[in-house]
């Protein structure tokens, strides 16, 4: 997906614009638009990206929101180290063997090599379970509730694409322990919950609240719940986030014991849960267009771009403080605004990298509009304008970014819908899979079948495999069979590609 060859810059009168288009070239399209959206810019590690203040923005904002729920919910923010020990990360067999190839190896220090080499964290299990088993003694220690906000580094070999697919990502990754397999499960759904939150009331997509397969679950863990997205563009789901409850697995393998009130031994039920900066990747993807990025207004860090638009014999001082005043009438009421007042670019230049960069809403003030007491807005979403009169400009652009954020949603949620396909058949399935649908289908839930469906559907845009059984489970009408196998079905599935 990283960029080849670039063709010749379209707009030759700008020097702005991009080169492919999001329909007939998706992977170069996405490189271009998070590098000319100044998001990321290419590092000389592959698969390493730096985040731009852009991105960053955006992230922070998400974090904010994240940080206030969890904390809500009484769970407190921790730091561990980035390394673990070769005898721990190996201590759960399941679990290393699902992060094996992606795990990075420290073996030397200056010229000697380690006695025993340090992995560096793919996700914190085995470096935080030893400590919980210290801390942990008697049902008083629990609930422990720890979150951290921290990179983690998977070793990719396939396609890296910034976001989407890094060898480094920031996340947020909780852990708790409980004394009853009740509380963690209630703890799993509240999580994903504010998920969801994220991916619909923030990024403005839609996702799917779902169980993974036992194929598809996070290696060492009892069950796996997520967030599911899709991109039509390119007929491929994303995992959008995850919940995990871990049951006893680990608390076995890392003896995290207590005693309860009656004087039992007992193992705690633990949680583990995640979402990254992937979020960022999947938000370009679904809204982005042949212009660039289109943010959703609750994640911009700039809502508001105000551009004077002067001409020759205008009153350019008097559009210029318009403009200023403008922003700091904005930014008091609480809005994201800044004004682009450089002398050296045309205003139809910087329409263009303001609109490159996704900004939702761009104020133009020229002659008329001083003359007027008025300012023209265009929205990023759709290019519509309008012109709204100065004196009430707080309440009109609040309105204006509100309808931005819900109409991202819903175009989104529509062309999602569209891609949904619910088939019965395999030869249906097989079809539908060939016009990149999201599938939806019955089945009997069995691996073996599962195992058949990614032999059988492999090919050069990679194999099919289950994406997650929602929780809303629509009626399976008695009698319904698997679609794969043929056997009585147990419950609707989504498949399809994925990230």
């Amino acid at each position: 997906m990283a960029g080849g060859k670039k063709k010749k810059e379209v707009k030759k009168e700008t020097g702005l614009g991009l080169s492919f288009k999001k329909d007939e070239n998706f992977g170069e399209w996405y490189s271009e638009v998070v590098v000319h959206g100044e998001m990321i810019e290419y590092y000389d590690i592959s698969g390493c990206y730096i985040l731009r203040p852009w991105s960053m923005g955006i992230w922070e904002i998400m974090q904010v929101f994240f940080d206030a729920e969890i904390k809500k919910m009484k769970i407190k923010n921790c730091y561990f180290p980035l390394f673990v020990s070769s005898s721990v990360l190996e201590k759960e067999k399941d679990h290393i063997e699902g992060f094996a190839p992606e795990v990075a190896w420290v073996t030397k220090s200056g010229k000697s090599d380690l006695e025993i080499p340090i992995a560096i964290r793919p996700t914190s299990e085995t470096v935080m379970y030893p400590y919980f088993s210290k801390w942990i003694r008697g049902h008083r220690d629990l609930p422990l509730k720890l979150n951290q906000w921290c990179n983690v580094v998977r070793w990719e070999f396939s396609n890296p694409t910034p976001f989407i697919r890094s060898r480094e990502f920031l996340w947020q990754e909780g852990h708790t322990a409980f004394a009853t397999k009740e509380e963690a499960d209630e703890e799993v759904l509240q999580v994903l919950e504010l998920y969801r939150r994220i991916y619909e009331e923030f990024l403005a997509i839609p996702v799917i609240k779902g169980k993974k397969s036992e194929m598809e679950k996070f290696a060492g863990g009892l069950y796996t719940t997520s967030v599911e997205a899709f991109i039509p563009n390119t007929g491929r789901g994303v995992q959008g986030a995850t919940s995990h409850c871990l049951g006893q697995n680990f608390a076995k393998m890392f003896e995290i014991n207590f005693e309860n009130e009656k004087g039992e031994k007992g193992m705690v039920w633990q949680n583990s849960w995640a979402y990254s900066t992937r979020t960022i990747g999947v938000m370009v993807m679904v809204h982005g267009d042949d212009k660039g990025l289109v943010l959703p207004p609750k994640v911009a860090s700039v809502q508001v771009v105000v551009v004077p638009v002067p001409y020759k014999d205008a009153d350019t001082q008097g559009i210029l403080d318009a403009c200023t005043a403008t922003v700091e009438t904005l930014s008091e009421a609480g809005i994201r605004a800044e004004s682009d007042l450089r002398d050296n670019y045309s205003p139809g230049w910087k329409y263009s990298q303001w609109e490159m960069k996704g900004v939702p809403l761009r104020i133009e003030i020229g002659p008329k509009d001083l003359a007027n007491n008025q300012v023209r807005c265009v929205r990023r979403d759709n290019g519509s304008k309008s012109d709204i009169k100065r004196d009430n400009l707080v309440e009109q652009v609040k309105t204006l970014l509100d309808n931005i954020q819900q109409s991202l949603l819903d175009a989104a949620k529509q062309k999602r819908d569209a891609s949904v396909q619910v088939v019965k058949t395999w030869d249906e399935f097989k079809d539908a899979l060939a016009q990149k649908k999201m599938i939806l289908a019955p089945w009997c839930d069995e691996e073996e079948v599962e195992k058949d469906v990614k032999e059988r559907t492999r090919g050069e845009m990679g194999a099919a495999k289950s994406l997650c059984s929602p929780l809303e489970q629509p009626e399976l009408p008695e009698g319904t069979i698997c679609f794969a196998s043929g056997k009585p079905a147990k419950k609707w599935t989504y498949w399809g590609r994925s990230y």
